[in-house]
């Protein structure tokens, strides 16, 4: 009975991300994402939201790294970037809704949500930087 309630608790966490990012971010495809940095498009920021270690085991080219529960004290950071696009992505999407809700409280209104994230883009062979 307790796992019946553990797999109805992380169907609903999961469900919750994926709602906050129908509120708190529009999806973009990887060929987008690929083409905007091909252009050297200035206008678009990558952020991944990982952790360091997962970053350098390999990441979207020209993404940067903040971690999603370092956002709120590193946003500085990004303070260049609150009027471009910026691209959230993590692993499978859980921690980058949680970035989105984040930085949307701070005041980014351009956020996209790289779709699949890292487990799709990693299926697909895109390029990766390490």
């Amino acid at each position: 009975m307790k796992m019946v309630w553990r797999a109805l608790a992380l169907a609903l966490a999961l469900l919750a991300s994926n709602m906050a990012f129908a509120v708190d971010a529009v999806n973009i495809s990887a060929d987008s994402v690929l083409a905007r940095t091909q252009k050297k498009d200035t206008s678009m920021v990558i952020l991944d939201v990982r952790t360091p270690e997962e970053y350098a085991q390999g990441h979207v080219p020209g993404a940067i790294n903040i971690p999603y529960d370092k956002l709120e004290s590193r946003a500085n950071e990004l303070l260049a970037a609150k009027k471009k696009d910026v691209v959230l992505y993590c692993h499978s999407g859980t921690r980058a809704a949680i970035a989105a809700q984040t930085l949307k409280a701070q005041g980014f209104g351009k956020l996209l949500h790289l779709e699949g994230d890292m487990v799709k883009w990693t299926r697909e062979n895109r390029p990766m930087e390490r």
